[in-house]
Order: structure tokens, then C-alpha cells, then sequence
């Protein structure tokens, strides 16, 4: 019988450097057959739900219906592209899964339970692994600022990404056989070996 892959989970605050560790797990040997995807999107269907959450005013939706619109993109996701992969065998690494939903939303005042038991009945799919990239609020949106137009998470007032990092610190406390923090603040390179070290 097909060894099934294991599901990996990239985590963590606008500017932790989450693109750059998923581009350098991509070009590793460990991971040169694995599947890289990302959320919102990751299938035709999501990244069309993609264009429509991260677009826009600040306060173009509410949060509830934030978690509707992700777990829609998610359940089209998850049938499409990454559970046909784990089926047959591949590794999958995700840039964002249900711990954003967690703390994005659960931040913007979503009840965690009512975002834990939408995902079991819509979804189900939790995480193998997860890596939490940490990063003060401030040295996040710095480099965020850098890149061309900010999304409309990233132009949300300061006091969110401070709660966002304490949403994620939480989350990753409860659960520490599967989420591993990363110090972000570290080089690419050293973070890249990092994480390395966590999933080998």
C-alpha cells in the first residue's frame, strides 16, 4: 500500500518571510517532489475566492463572512489539489491552512469554536506538521512594505498584527508536537535550516 504524504503547513504574520521559506523548501532536496500550494487559492476555483478576500477596502467583509469565503476556497482546495496528492503519496506544503483561519478571523472576533466546527464539517483535513514563522508586528510590516501593493490585511491598523502574533504564539502553545515557532528574524538561510531540522 501507497505511503500517504505528509500535509505540511507554512504559518505566521504579514512579512515573516513565509514565500521566501516555501521557495527555498521547493529548491531543497528533501522536498524537490513534494506538492506547494497555497491558501486562499491553491485550485481554479479558490484562487478565484482568492481575488475577491484579499482585494479591497479593510473593511470590504465582515469576519464571519471572511470564514465563509475561506472555507469554501478550502473545501475546493483540499478536494482538488492537496488530497489527491497526499493519496498518492506526495508530500504537500501549504503557504497558510486553518491556523490564518484561526487567527485572522478568531482576531476579528469569530468564536474559535464555531471556526474549528466549520472546518471539521466543511473540510476535516488537519495539518502533519506545522512551522509558525515569528516576527515582531513592526519587522513584518516593514518588509511587507517593500513588496507592491499591500493587501488588504497588510494595511490593517497596528494593533491587529499585534494580536495576530499573539493569536498565533497561542495556537502554537497548545499544540507543540505539531507546530514548530521559527525565530523570523533570522536569515533566509538560517530559517531554511530551521526548518529543515524540524521536518527531517
Amino acid at each position: 500500500m501507497k505511503r500517504r504524504g505528509r500535509f505540511i503547513t507554512i504559518e505566521g504574520g504579514e512579512g515573516t518571510g513565509k514565500s521566501t521559506l516555501v521557495d527555498g523548501l521547493r529548491h531543497s532536496d528533501t522536498f524537490s517532489d513534494a506538492v506547494f500550494t497555497r491558501e486562499p487559492g491553491g485550485s481554479p476555483g479558490a484562487e478565484e475566492i482568492r481575488a475577491l478576500f484579499v482585494s479591497g477596502d479593510t473593511d470590504r467583509w465582515d469576519a464571519l463572512t471572511e470564514l465563509l469565503l475561506i472555507n469554501a476556497a478550502r473545501r475546493d482546495h483540499v478536494m482538488r489539489t492537496i488530497e489527491p496528492a497526499l493519496a498518492a503519496g506526495q508530500d504537500v506544503i501549504c503557504d497558510r491552512y486553518l491556523d490564518s483561519t484561526r487567527a485572522y478571523q478568531g482576531v476579528r472576533g469569530v468564536d474559535r469554536a464555531l471556526i474549528d466546527n466549520m472546518h471539521r464539517q466543511t473540510v476535516g483535513l488537519s495539518p502533519t506538521a506545522t512551522l509558525l514563522l515569528d516576527a515582531p508586528p513592526e519587522t513584518g510590516l516593514a518588509r511587507a512594505k517593500v513588496r507592491a501593493g499591500p493587501d488588504r490585511f497588510e494595511r490593517m491598523e497596528g494593533g491587529f498584527h499585534a494580536a495576530l502574533r499573539t493569536a498565533f504564539l497561542t495556537i502554537a502553545q497548545a499544540e507543540p508536537k505539531r507546530v514548530t515557532v521559527l525565530d523570523a528574524t533570522r536569515s533566509p538561510a538560517q530559517t531554511l535550516a530551521d526548518a529543515l531540522d524540524a521536518l527531517i
